[in-house]
């Protein structure tokens, strides 16, 4: 059996590979395939050239000094292939149970048996590996972490660690939850721990230079206050509130390499004649969303109190902030419909909403995929309610425990019930009146959280 574990950078695929060697009292050796582009490296060299030598597997288990260790081929999606042959194939032979029992190095030229050895294989994502090559494998999928498992994780094992690297004592320091907490929140949003990992080690070394300087005596306890006083200004806000409070704006869900994200898409009409622009570097596939989101939208403007005159006395602009980031997908269907129907009936998206889903032009939202990412993502920006495609109902149960409870998830099939859940007031009601119930409510909200 080949394990291949798939997730954000950061979330522990290397340590876990480890943790399973240790369990199994194996020994552990790793290689990196990232940028690998010569199949001598899998197969090594004949020894008939100048400078041959034993491929990288065969030298690996030499080194490790054992027939049956865990091997980690790491970064398996970022191989390359050239003229000089594709290390993905030749990869083939190493991982194939039922040729790996021959496997035939070119230096060492007779066959090697490597069935007893447990090979793990580790990647950021999964479509650029070959077929053949994920078919031989046992795909894991390993998503970001929540709020919580980074608290219990950084004061079980990043705090005691960094405390050793930066030559400090535990009682000479102390982290308080509140403070990891603020760290991350306000100057990490990543799936992984690396990050967190290096602001907490930047926290440890200002203590250290204090203790030298002796401005400091006895434990220092680190507080939200110390936190901004050693890391400066706050790196991320929780600014969905603010975005949304204007009509035309909509928060989507987005997956990536590195974990899910939110996003903003924003809408505006101008002084024209039926034009559409889009901006913010959409591929293709958002690029239609668009289109089917305008046409959708066009087509039920009578049922959404929408007037026909707007749409041929006016231009309309839809951009996606963060314009240097490329982005592309079959997700942003539905937040692209709701920010038109929210400009055209000047109603405002409700703060605590996020969604995600693609629709079709008779406004059937059809199912994506990366919910669990989303919905982390979705978490740690601090929304409360999750607009999800039903048909995605099964893969809330990847999603874990103590965020379900906090989130509250909206299942819909169609794009009414999305704007139903998302927009501040009932659609055809005037937007005059929306927005002066929208102010009063985030007012009132504003004002209890400042006196929490």
């Amino acid at each position: 059996m080949i394990l291949c574990f798939v997730g954000p950078p950061g979330t522990g695929k290397t340590s876990l590979g480890q943790s399973i060697a240790r369990a199994m009292g194996r020994k552990f050796t790793r290689m990196s395939l990232g940028g690998m582009r010569d199949e001598a490296e899998i197969r090594g060299h004949r020894r008939t050239y100048i400078g041959a030598m034993p491929g990288r597997v065969i030298q690996a288990i030499k080194r490790v000094g054992s027939k049956n260790p865990i091997f980690m081929l790491d970064e398996v999606d970022k191989i390359g292939a050239d003229w000089r042959g594709d290390p993905a194939s030749a990869l083939l032979e190493v991982l194939d149970p039922e040729q790996n029992c021959e496997f035939r190095d070119n230096y060492v030229d007779v066959p090697f048996d490597l069935s007893q050895v447990m090979f793990i294989t580790t990647a950021n994502l999964l479509d650029p590996i070959p077929e053949p090559l994920k078919d031989r494998m046992e795909i894991l999928q390993l998503s970001g972490y929540t709020e919580e498992e980074k608290l219990k994780i950084a004061q079980q094992y990043l705090i005691p660690r960094q405390l050793l690297e930066n030559a400090l004592r535990p009682e000479e320091i102390e982290f308080t939850p509140e403070a990891l907490r603020k760290i991350v929140r306000d100057y990490t949003r990543e799936a992984g721990l690396r990050n967190l990992e290096r602001e907490i080690g930047a926290i440890c070394r200002k203590i250290v230079t204090r203790i030298a300087a002796n401005e400091v005596t006895g434990k220092t306890v680190v507080t939200p206050e110390l936190v901004a006083e050693a890391l400066g200004k706050p790196r991320y806000f929780f600014e969905a509130a603010e975005r949304t409070m204007v009509p035309g704006v909509a928060t989507g869900l987005a997956w990536t390499s590195a974990g899910g994200d939110i996003l903003f898409i924003e809408a505006t009409r101008m002084p024209g004649g039926k034009g559409f622009q889009l901006t913010g570097q959409l591929g293709d596939v958002m690029k239609e969303s668009a289109q089917a989101a305008l046409s959708w939208v066009r087509s039920k403007a009578g049922d959404l109190g929408i007037k026909d005159a707007v749409f041929a006395e006016s231009d309309i602009h839809l951009h996606v902030p963060s314009g240097a980031i490329p982005k592309d997908g079959p997700s942003a269907g539905v937040t692209m419909a709701t920010a038109l129907v929210s400009l055209l009936t000047n109603v405002p998206v409700d703060s605590q909403v996020g969604m995600t889903g693609e629709i079709t032009l008779r406004g059937q939202v059809l199912p994506i995929g990366g919910v669990k990412e989303k919905v982390l993502a979705a978490h740690r920006a601090g929304l409360r309610t999750v607009i999800l495609p039903r048909r995605n109902e099964a893969d809330l149960e990847d999603v874990p425990a103590d965020v379900r409870k906090e989130v509250k998830f909206v299942l819909v099939d169609t794009v009414d019930q999305v704007l139903t859940a998302a927009l501040t007031a009932p659609m055809g009601s005037t937007g005059a009146s929306a927005n002066k119930k929208t102010i009063k409510r985030r007012k009132s909200i504003t004002t209890s959280s400042a006196k929490e």
